[in-house]
């Protein structure tokens, strides 16, 4: 099988729709299948055994890190040179919608998936008077594929909701052999703490440091608890913003981490705090529970699909008052408890984890491929 994937985002940049695209490739090459990557240039021209076509990019003004693709001449001629069997569009945005074109124009069957609630992200960009406008222009989009997928169940009822079609499930994976608790250690943790003791708990967060994130709602937590501890991993357009708003509490800014060094990290944290309230999976919560760091996320999207509150993490409102400010804090509470419940907590989060590899959700995607081609074929005939 021939599969082209137009994507907004790949490497160099660091995110879950890259995550994904990065474990999915090798286990589709693997298989046999040839892949190509259609994504804004400044990546590698080969990854995994799937080529790589960089085009020409723009930053989008208000997010620097997303970088718009104008797709010219070159990639329908290196369309043509693969031939593929079909036309996977990640997020499509301007690259996406020329993955479309193409796919519409050259008789190709098309699957998107939606991994990014850009809808709910608006409001944080003051341009919340724009969310019925962008469901149409996604709607329009979407609803030229055959198939839809989505990384939660709450995306999947959304989407169906908000009139696009043909929605089904993309199961979530996470690498359990890279995201380990034996990965703890005590020189990752002080370098986490930076120049604060450790006499408490560490709280950590991993990703990226933007405004959609929400992450100032940590804030409370630690005013609260003030034997806690935060590790940001990460960075992004917001950090600057992010600093004035933790100066003079215990908060370290550690940047980019990667490999075993993001690996211990997650395990060396007491809990991972993650307060966004848009996402449509949150694979960095995967990746924690896999590491045995405890998790605390929202009641939103995708993330009750891998909480169970109580049980492998806790879960806390984020539309209760002053923003869920005390629900965060009493989910922290609970997290931090006492050592046999954290313990337990950390036991039945990797067991979560260990469900879900990134082999059986390339498997379902390969299914999913196949019975796309079946509907084309009957439909041409």
């Amino acid at each position: 099988m021939k599969v082209a994937f137009f994507t907004e985002t790949f490497l160099p940049k660091v995110d879950g729709i890259v995550t994904r695209l990065t474990k999915t490739i090798p286990h589709l090459v693997n298989k046999g299948d040839e892949v190509v990557v259609f994504c804004p240039e400044g990546g590698p021209s080969h990854y995994m055994g799937a080529k790589v076509i960089g085009v020409p990019a723009m930053p989008l003004p208000l997010y620097p890190e997303l970088k718009l693709g104008l797709p010219g001449p070159a990639v329908s001629e290196a369309l043509e040179n693969l031939r593929p069997d079909l036309i996977h569009v990640v997020n499509p945005a301007v690259l996406g919608l020329g993955g479309i074109w193409l796919a519409k124009t050259n008789g190709i069957p098309l699957v998107a998936s939606y991994h990014t609630h850009l809808p709910k992200y608006l409001e944080h960009y003051g341009m919340g008077m724009l969310e019925p406008l962008l469901w149409e222009l996604l709607k329009a989009a979407h609803n030229q594929a055959l198939l839809n997928l989505c990384t939660s169940t709450a995306m999947v009822r959304e989407l169906h909701e908000k009139g696009i079609q043909h929605t089904d499930l993309w199961q979530r994976g996470v690498d359990t052999e890279n995201f380990r608790p034996d990965f703890r250690n005590d020189s990752m943790r002080r370098r986490l703490l930076g120049e604060h003791d450790d006499q408490g708990s560490l709280l950590i967060y991993v990703g990226r440091l933007s405004a959609e994130k929400q992450i100032e709602r940590i804030k409370p937590v630690l005013k609260a608890l003030p034997q806690t501890r935060l590790a940001l991993v990460g960075d992004g357009p917001h950090r600057q913003q992010l600093e004035k708003i933790f100066q003079n509490t215990p908060t370290t800014f550690v940047g980019y981490l990667g490999g075993e060094e993001l690996a211990s990290a997650y395990a060396s944290g007491d809990a991972f705090l993650f307060p966004s309230s848009t996402e449509t999976l949150g694979l960095v919560l995967l990746e924690a529970m896999a590491a045995g760091c405890p998790v605390v996320g929202a009641n939103r999207g995708g993330i009750p699909d891998i909480i169970t509150d109580g049980r492998n993490g806790c879960l806390y409102d984020p539309d209760g008052p002053d923003e869920g400010a005390e629900s965060l804090i009493n989910a922290t509470k609970r997290l931090l408890g006492n050592d046999l419940e954290r313990q337990a907590l950390r036991n039945s989060a990797r067991q979560e984890a260990e469900k879900w590899g990134w082999e059986s959700a390339t498997n379902q995607l390969r299914g999913y491929y196949h019975q796309v081609l079946e509907k084309w074929t009957k439909l041409a005939a």
